[in-house]
């Protein structure tokens, strides 16, 4: 309330000089004590940055947690958070950061040696962590320790005093900046984790570091956090309250946000899509994204390459795309969305006649002799429809019948962890904005790699981007290496590169930006 006072008289003083300061005056007001409240869809795995992999998790650890960085409302780039500053060495393989004097929300300190013995935590084999993967093709040494084939002293990276970190790259990679605001690089309150080990995410015991802080967790009904008075840019945050609704049907939490219940739906009901499109607070924009399936490659049928292109081939993306999901996504054959620069890959397109014929080479003529199998998806509508169209096709086009399975999001996402599947819907959203987030995963043994793909030439020119400068030779090899996954291998079924479909009201709130990573820092938003 005293924050708004004052900004009220400082308005009302220099309106009384400056009469065309409207704009500024109304930047200035923000109303006191907005409470922003979205459907977030499933309950959270859990609120460990080192333990979640999904988006639902993602848009709560941006309330409760920062990393070095933090994402651009309006870019999604990185820029300074926990590190105030840093330098590049001239060959771009080590980075020192100057961090903030700032703490946990219980006053400890945040110092450098947080940062080393946090990254330290998540590479660790024995947490397990499904997103280890990812800071070990940054960090040198991390691959060999989480593996479980060096010791923590492998990994390069140090606290060269309390407030300067260090890491040294496995190379100059030009998509650093973009990636350190992920959860995989979380910084976690260590002393916490000592003190109460699994239960340190208790609401009792919880510690963060980021604008909110969790104010209450009520499983499958609602998570809230509430201003952080120790986070170091406090000033800025104007909400009072945000509030994650976890909802998997679609539909009723679309009926919230049209009952005004919520303040962000961050997708729409594909039965409700025609009437949405109509609204102004429907919201359509391109997405660094790409929704598939994933065969177990290690599993019958799905071992023969013929199988795996037979199924590709023959389902109409277009119709699919026209006639269900609505949302004027792009039919994808290629594992990366169109990236500025990187010549992509034409994948293996619609063939129905083509489709027939290597399905008959594969053993199973007109699907005769075809095992059944399942299409395994989390609990969702929206999946379930795409699904069922998909089961149409493979029936009208190749004989072939599959059941549809779904699960809820925490079991779903251990099934595909440990291959308990034969084919399994997945989508992928770019961690940061270039091809290799698109790729990288499934390297051979990958955390993420559910579908069992392993290719020593693939691992080998994933493994050679890393090491080189940027430009037209490092995207070379990147699509050389997509390639193989796509083309030859046909490792997964890509079915569309996505558009964002959110609901809200931007007229209300400000600070929301229509972006292609889809991110929107609730530090950010505040209510006009």
């Amino acid at each position: 309330m005293k924050k708004f006072l004052l900004g009220l008289l400082i308005v009302m003083l220099v309106g009384s000089f400056f009469a065309g300061c409207s704009k500024e005056a109304e930047e200035v007001v923000e109303a006191p004590g907005a409470e922003f409240i979205i459907v977030n869809g499933a309950e959270p795995e859990s609120l460990d940055p080192h333990l979640i992999s999904g988006v639902p998790e993602h848009r709560i650890y941006e309330s409760i947690f920062e990393g070095l960085l933090a994402y651009d409302a309006e870019t999604a780039e990185g820029v300074p958070g926990v590190a105030e500053s840093w330098t590049v060495s001239a060959d771009k393989l080590t980075y020192t950061f100057k961090l903030r004097k700032t703490s946990w929300s219980d006053g400890v300190a945040i110092t450098a040696q947080t940062v080393v013995d946090s990254w330290l935590r998540m590479l660790s084999p024995e947490l397990a962590a499904p997103y280890a993967w990812f800071p070990s093709m940054f960090i040198a040494g991390a691959a060999d320790y989480n593996a479980g084939e060096a010791g923590p002293e492998s990994v390069k990276i140090k606290a060269v005093d309390d407030y300067t970190f260090e890491m040294t790259l496995v190379g100059p990679l030009p998509y650093v900046e973009g990636a350190l605001p992920h959860y995989s690089f979380a910084i976690v309150p260590m002393h916490a984790i000592e003190k109460y080990g699994d239960a340190w995410t208790n609401h009792e015991n919880f510690v963060g570091n980021g604008p909110f802080i969790l104010d209450t967790w009520k499983p499958q009904e609602e998570l809230t956090a509430v201003p952080n008075d120790k986070y170091w840019d406090k000033d800025a945050v104007s909400l009072s309250k945000v509030t994650y609704i976890p909802i998997d049907d679609n539909n009723t939490g679309y009926n919230m946000f049209l009952n005004g219940e919520c303040d962000w739906m961050v997708t729409v009901p594909l039965d409700q899509m025609d009437s949405a499109k109509l609204r102004d607070d429907y919201h359509n924009a391109l997405y660094l994204g790409t929704y598939y399936y994933i065969f177990n490659i290690g599993a019958e049928p799905f071992t023969d390459v013929r199988v795996r292109k037979a199924l590709t081939m023959a389902i109409d993306r277009k119709e699919l795309i026209d006639k269900v999901v609505k949302g004027g996504q792009t039919p994808a054959y290629s594992m990366v969305p169109g990236m500025t620069g990187y010549p992509g890959v034409t994948g293996n397109t619609e063939d129905i006649a083509a489709a027939k014929a290597l399905l008959a080479e594969a053993g199973y003529p007109d699907g005769a002799g075809f095992p059944k199998f399942e299409i395994l998806y989390n609990t969702s509508d929206a999946h379930k429809k795409i699904a069922e169209y998909i089961q149409q096709q493979w029936l009208e086009n190749l004989g072939i019948d599959v059941e549809l399975v779904n699960q809820e999001w925490k079991t779903y996402l251990t099934s595909r962890r440990q291959h308990e599947f034969q084919v399994a819907r997945a989508g992928w959203i770019g961690d940061y904005q270039d091809p290799n987030t698109f790729l990288d995963m499934f390297i051979t043994g990958g955390a993420m790699n559910g579908g069992q793909f392993a290719n020593d030439v693939f691992d080998t020119n994933i493994g050679k981007a890393a090491t080189m400068e940027p430009g037209a030779g490092r995207f070379k090899t990147l699509t050389e290496a997509e390639e193989i996954f796509i083309t030859q291998e046909q490792a997964v079924m890509p079915i569309y590169h996505y558009t964002s479909m959110n609901m809200i009201d931007v007229s209300k709130w400000g600070g929301w930006h229509v972006n292609t990573m889809d991110f929107h820092p609730p530090k950010d938003i505040y209510l006009k």
